[in-house]
């Protein structure tokens, strides 16, 4: 991700040396407003269901960039930008409310040799997807795509680089893959910029497989930047973004990409569904996944990155996307 103003980054020396897998005490405290001071519920489409602060004491809790659930609004997996794997479950009351996250652990990612990533440009991992036992995987500076067996005891060296296919020179050192996810509807994964930009000012993205198997741009609106996406079960695609000035702070926003505008050689796009700023529940908003609740709700998780920086929190936050 491109470095907020008021972030402190973490350099690659300043990248902790862990155990091969590292088990996380976390402290949760309870987010019950979306919308600071005020009790509404409703955000467009999207209801606020409730929320979490995360911290710890390990100096290792942090950067969570991307995140995939392995069991609906359970059990689950995500990448750092320091270059971390993180497992976890988050815990639920009986109104199915988040309350707290248990089991977290982390561990360094590692090379061929099976040795720990100890340079940042080389581990900034950015996006995630996961399918059938497999944690396909972007990452920028260094960029590209590559694909993890998911082993949550002791995740190994990447198995399979894939072909991208938007040509490297047009990725900015750091605006590259923010988004992985796949797409039943396109049977394929997906790619997505951050803020790679072709010549008309449109986001690179890619189809990496399938009939439909090649480059689009998502249209850029504003002064937002992608962090990540995931399908919905109509096929369309639901995009988190995130803009950042030190005059208004740090925005973050939702916007549903149309199916039918995902195709090769076409400008994608589509409406707002939420805009937040610093009057909300937010910060550096990085992660998103989209999954059903055993009621029938169709849900939509987020987290932040908080940068490693004591101006900045590592939120979870969850809402019914209502379909209708």
């Amino acid at each position: 991700m491109a470095a907020l103003a008021l972030s402190a980054s973490l350099t690659a020396s300043s990248i902790a040396e862990s155990p091969a897998v590292e088990s996380i005490a976390i402290s949760a405290r309870p987010i019950s407003k979306f919308q600071i001071g005020l009790d509404e519920k409703m955000f467009g489409p999207l209801e606020f269901v409730g929320g979490l602060e995360l911290t710890s004491s390990s100096r290792n809790l942090g950067a969570l960039s991307a995140f995939r659930f392995l069991k609906p609004g359970g059990d689950f997996i995500g990448v750092a930008d320091t270059g971390f794997w993180f497992f976890g479950t988050v815990v639920r009351d009986v109104a199915l409310k988040p309350v707290g996250i248990e089991n977290f652990r982390m561990e360094q990612m590692v090379d061929a040799s099976g040795n720990t990533i100890e340079k940042k440009w080389l581990a900034d991992a950015e996006g995630l997807a996961v399918k059938d036992g497999v944690a396909t995987v972007g990452f920028e500076r260094a960029h590209r795509v590559a694909q993890f067996r998911i082993e949550p005891q002791g995740m190994k060296a990447a198995f399979r680089d894939l072909d991208f296919l938007v040509p490297r020179n047009e990725l900015r050192q750091n605006r590259g893959f923010e988004t992985v996810a796949y797409s039943p509807m396109k049977r394929s994964l997906v790619v997505v910029s951050e803020k790679s930009l072709d010549p008309a000012g449109n986001i690179f993205a890619a189809m990496l497989e399938g009939p439909q198997k090649g480059i689009f741009t998502v249209k850029r609106d504003g002064e937002f930047d992608i962090t990540d996406g995931a399908f919905l079960p109509d096929g369309d695609l639901l995009l988190l973004e995130r803009s950042f000035s030190m005059a208004s702070g740090v925005k973050m926003r939702l916007r549903r990409i149309a199916s039918d505008s995902i195709a090769k050689g076409q400008v994608a796009d589509g409406p707002v569904l939420l805009e937040a700023n610093m009057g909300y529940q937010i910060d550096n908003m990085e992660g998103m996944d989209v999954w059903w609740r055993g009621d029938g709700a169709l849900m939509v998780s987020l987290i932040s990155d908080d940068n490693h920086s004591i101006l900045q929190r590592n939120l979870y936050l969850e809402f019914i996307l209502h379909d209708d």
